[in-house]
């Protein structure tokens, strides 16, 4: 596993290191979110080459002044190769759904305030009813608190449910069903704006990549019909031309479409 990740962590530094050499600003690609991912998902490797976790069973015949320093530094050892999840996220730079997934979020910000608000309202409604409900009236032990409650009210709304925490008298399960009505509706009101917000940012994110997609090809055709192989000597059938002029002018229609597309901001690639 080892040899696996220092190749795909040297593969993975190769690339980034050319994609910053060839930027045009540097500061804009360190500042761009998928480059700081990518920095984030290569780092740990490299920090765990240099600090060297020291195994527990030594623990005993270190001096203790520098057992809570050293306890830190390993702690932040493991959080850094957690942080190694994220060489999945540079599927983002490839998957047309993963990008039209972020570019709804950013987006469908406001809804998604609305739906978070929505629901801090509903769990702060629902807490003290239930525990009023079954602490107060009944005397079970399993809502002892309002804060505590706030757990089982979180999770009853988003219809979750684990039953750790159940109610058991009657006015308990009454508030138990109203609350986890509200939060179907709750849910659910948002929910038509980012479908069409969705929708409408993958139709976008298609047609730009058809769009780019075209200009290569009438680039590459340009490129063929101004340099010929050289060698041959010989003068291009009338198959060949004809194939270099529909790219020519394939591309030159993908141009004259994407001038009725909405333009996308760069961040979405």
């Amino acid at each position: 596993m080892f040899i696996i990740e220092t190749v795909c962590v040297g593969w993975f530094s190769l690339e980034f290191v050319l994609r910053f050499i060839q930027a045009r600003s540097k500061l804009e690609f360190l500042r761009g979110p998928l480059n700081i991912i990518d920095a984030m998902a290569i780092l740990p490797y490299y920090v765990s080459l240099v600090v060297v976790e020291e195994d527990p069973a030594l623990e005993h015949e270190r001096p203790g002044g520098g057992k809570g320093y050293l306890d830190k530094l390993g702690l932040v050892l493991r959080i850094l190769r957690a942080l190694r999840i994220l060489y999945v996220m540079r599927l983002a730079r490839h998957s047309l759904g993963l990008q039209t997934l972020g570019l709804t979020v950013r987006r469908s910000t406001r809804e998604f305030g609305l739906l978070l608000l929505f629901l801090c309202v509903a769990v702060t409604l629902f807490s003290p009813l239930v525990h009023l409900a079954e602490s107060e009236l009944t005397g079970a032990q399993d809502f002892s608190s309002i804060p505590a409650s706030y757990w089982w009210a979180i999770i009853s709304m988003t219809t979750v449910g684990y039953g750790d925490m159940v109610p058991r008298s009657i006015p308990g399960q009454v508030v138990a069903l109203s609350s986890i009505l509200s939060g179907i509706l709750i849910m659910a009101f948002p929910a038509t704006s980012i479908f069409h917000m969705f929708s409408r940012s993958y139709q976008e994110l298609k047609m730009e990549h058809d769009r780019l997609f075209k200009e290569e090809c009438a680039a590459a055709a340009a490129a063929s019909a101004a340099f010929p192989p050289a060698g041959l000597g010989l003068p291009l059938d009338k198959d060949s031309m004809h194939s270099l002029e529909s790219l020519a002018l394939l591309g030159k229609g993908g141009d004259a479409a994407g001038h009725n597309n909405h333009s996308l901001p760069a961040g979405a690639f």
